[in-house]
């Protein structure tokens, strides 16, 4: 049994049932004094020895000091006494011999505050997720409530960790009998009924996904090849990268300025062309017309974008100075600087779909993506923008990134004979692999989406961020910056530890990353969660990773299943997590949250909680 702190004044010391007065906290013997099982004194009435029930006088013995009460009675014979817990309960009346001696606990207790109350039967009560059951040792004044709730369709005593095994329906009730009639009282707190009073935050959904990944063109062959198993990260054969310590990357095997119109790709950097396919595409996929906002018969001016990214595509700027030493100023491009700033990806998602409400940039290092739509979800709900494409972009495959990132000794030497050089968790895991690509969201409002009889993967949630505050490039080996935005997403999203069916790690698998990952992991959810890591099938993707490893998540609560982790052949034992390997695995049934982390250099720290619908 829990206690609270020390109660002042708790002393106890033996006298005659004689003294005891009205507001004494008493123990009957040793042994309740040993078990802190105490009462409290309601009245004490003299009763004639040996004719138990027979009052000798109506009078109560009162407090002493009050006119016409004895300070102790000298006449032979018995006291009955009522007792209360001290915590409330039932009355109770004990016979006792006024020269027994009992423990009081040198403390006067207020007798009219002491509430009488009895143990609520539950073989009757119907029970609803949402309902609590508190039982409290009521005879023990240090005692502390417990607290039951009910969640998928189980009591968690603790929702905030997953190291108990919650009791089923049958389990509480069994319980509860057993203990209602040891002293302890038992109630039941039926689940509130929501109230229409008050201006709540907007409710967010997911309708729509686009994704241009190393593993192909759309979200099809996105989920395809990650149920599969499949590896998108390739060799560098350019003469370009000949000669740097590391020639593997996480492409797109598809030029994507063949799939938009000439003059528009001139136009765009790498990453925003990848920007506006998978911006489009999860247009598309909500039911929009391609054409924009006016043609889907919305207010351009209630939609927004919102795009992670660190460069954008460094290739341009590259390329400008080159031409500048080579061939003067006169034959750089007046197009180097739009297409040079991150921005651009924004600004092209909005001109390609009209979009007035807002277009902005978010750059945090590899967390970039998630915060991206974090921040897309907070615009929606508190009624800035109704509709909002968000997500990451990146194309930073390019010699100079790779060589430094070479010289930082932060990619990996693995090549590609033995599977995937990128290893989340793995043993034998040595570092990360450089990628490129683009992951949108469409979000809006449930409000909205429903009115025009959209499809709803599921519900943006909510999200959190912290930050490190370590190293510029080391994450905090505790975990600690981790574990906190994991905790405010959850709590964002109105949820608990025991809501989550599914993770999907950032796991870059640099050694240090992927362990302060984990422990932040095990130190939140107290338990086995399954987790997924997907930079094995795909690098990874800097800004743009949080936004395609949001679209897997967001597929993964749609349809029910976790894509396995490729590349950890041996799961390193320090790791401690059920990572899902070799095969696809069914997703949890109770539970209805999935978490996607993004870390980035710097201890940029995001999280993004969905929430499946059902």
């Amino acid at each position: 049994m829990r206690h609270s702190s020390e109660i002042p004044y708790f002393h106890p010391h033996a006298v005659t049932v004689a003294e005891v007065r009205p507001g004494d906290l008493l123990a009957l013997s040793e042994e309740d004094v040993a078990g802190d099982r105490w009462f409290v004194v309601i009245h004490a009435v003299p009763e004639t020895l040996g004719m138990p029930g027979t009052p000798e006088t109506p009078e109560t013995l009162g407090t002493p000091g009050t006119p016409g009460t004895p300070e102790k009675s000298e006449t032979p014979g018995a006291v009955r006494v009522r007792l209360r817990p001290p915590l409330g309960g039932a009355d109770r009346d004990e016979v006792l011999g006024r020269a027994r001696q009992v423990t009081v606990a040198c403390r006067r207790m207020d007798v009219g505050r002491i509430p009488v109350v009895t143990s609520v039967d539950l073989a009757g009560v119907e029970f609803r997720d949402g309902d609590r059951v508190t039982t409290l040792r009521v005879v023990d004044p240090r005692a502390v409530e417990e607290t039951y709730v009910r969640r998928w369709s189980v009591w968690h005593r603790d929702l905030e960790s997953l190291r108990e095994e919650p009791l089923s329906d049958g389990a509480l009730r069994e319980l509860a009998g057993e203990i209602a009639g040891r002293d302890h009282l038992v109630r039941h707190h039926p689940r509130p009924r929501r109230s229409a009073g008050g201006m709540a935050p907007r409710r967010v959904v997911v309708t729509g996904l686009g994704a241009v990944t190393p593993l192909g063109v759309g979200v099809g062959e996105l989920w395809r090849g990650l149920l599969e198993g499949e590896c998108g990260i390739r060799e560098l054969d350019g003469e370009e990268f000949e000669g740097l310590p590391v020639r593997v990357a996480g492409t797109v095997p598809v030029d994507p300025a063949t799939l938009l119109p000439r003059p528009q790709a001139r136009r765009m950097n790498r990453a925003a062309q990848f920007a506006v396919l998978a911006a489009r595409e999860a247009w598309r996929d909500a039911g929009f017309d391609g054409a924009g906002t006016a043609e889907s018969g919305l207010d351009p001016a209630r939609v927004g974008v919102s795009v992670g990214a660190i460069l954008g595509d460094a290739s341009v700027l590259v390329g400008g100075d080159r031409t500048l030493r080579d061939k003067g100023p006169r034959s750089v491009s007046p197009l180097t600087t739009p297409m040079t700033v991150p921005s651009q990806a924004a600004s092209q998602v909005s001109l390609a779909l009209r979009i007035t409400g807002e277009a902005r940039t978010v750059t945090s290092a590899c967390a970039s993506g998630t915060e991206a739509i974090g921040l897309a979800i907070d615009r929606i709900r508190y009624g800035h923008v109704d509709i909002a494409l968000a997500g990451g972009a990146e194309a930073v495959v390019t010699p100079a990134i790779m060589a430094s990132f070479a010289a930082m000794r932060a990619l990996s030497h693995h090549g590609l004979a033995d599977g995937s050089p990128s290893r989340p968790f793995a043993k034998d895991r040595d570092g990360f692999v450089n990628g490129e690509g683009a992951g949108f969201l469409l979000l809006e409002t449930e409000e909205h989406a429903r009115a025009r009889g959209a499809r709803i993967y599921c519900e943006a949630a909510g999200w959190g961020l912290s930050a490190d505050a370590h190293h510029m490039a080391a994450p905090d080996p505790s975990g600690s910056g981790v574990a906190l935005a994991l905790r405010r997403a959850l709590k964002d999203a109105g949820g608990h530890v025991v809501d989550v069916v599914h993770v999907n790690a950032h796991a870059t698998a640099t050694v240090e990353g992927d362990l302060a990952e984990a422990n932040a992991l095990r130190a939140v959810l107290g338990g086995p969660v399954p987790v997924t890591a997907l930079k094995g099938h795909l690098g990874h993707l800097q800004g743009a990773a949080g936004g395609v490893e949001a679209v897997a998540t967001v597929l993964t609560l749609h349809h029910g299943l976790i894509p396995p982790t490729i590349g950890c052949a041996i799961q390193d034992d320090e790791i401690g997590l059920d990572v899902v390997t070799h095969s696809a695995r069914p997703l949890p049934a109770g539970g209805d949250l999935a978490l996607s982390n993004s870390f980035g250099f710097g201890g940029h720290n995001a999280v993004l909680a969905l929430r499946r619908v059902g």
